[in-house]
């Protein structure tokens, strides 16, 4: 994997705190975080009716049923229109 030194200005509190971690935990740290950045953005634009779930998993780089899974933990449940009902239940009258 090719590496790029990246400089920050953080606050000295924060700073201290991470003094002392590994370059590798640190890297994690950035990781987590990035991904748990890209799943919030993806939701945040799904739940606002700006892009379709499924976009909002292409976007987030993670199958629908794991954005589903994050979704959820979130609090955030799908909209439910007759329509959808209808669709999701089929033709039950037979």
């Amino acid at each position: 994997m090719s590496t790029e030194t990246l400089t920050l200005n953080i606050p000295t509190s924060l700073a201290q705190e991470l003094s002392m971690a590994s370059q590798a935990f640190l890297i994690n740290i950035l990781e987590r975080g990035l991904h748990d950045f890209k799943i919030e953005r993806a939701l945040e634009q799904y739940n606002r009716g700006g892009i379709s779930f499924g976009g909002a998993a292409r976007q987030a780089n993670l199958p629908q049923s794991v954005l589903a899974q994050q979704a959820y933990a979130r609090g955030l449940e799908p909209p439910f229109s007759p329509k959808t009902v209808a669709e999701e239940l089929g033709d039950m009258s037979c």
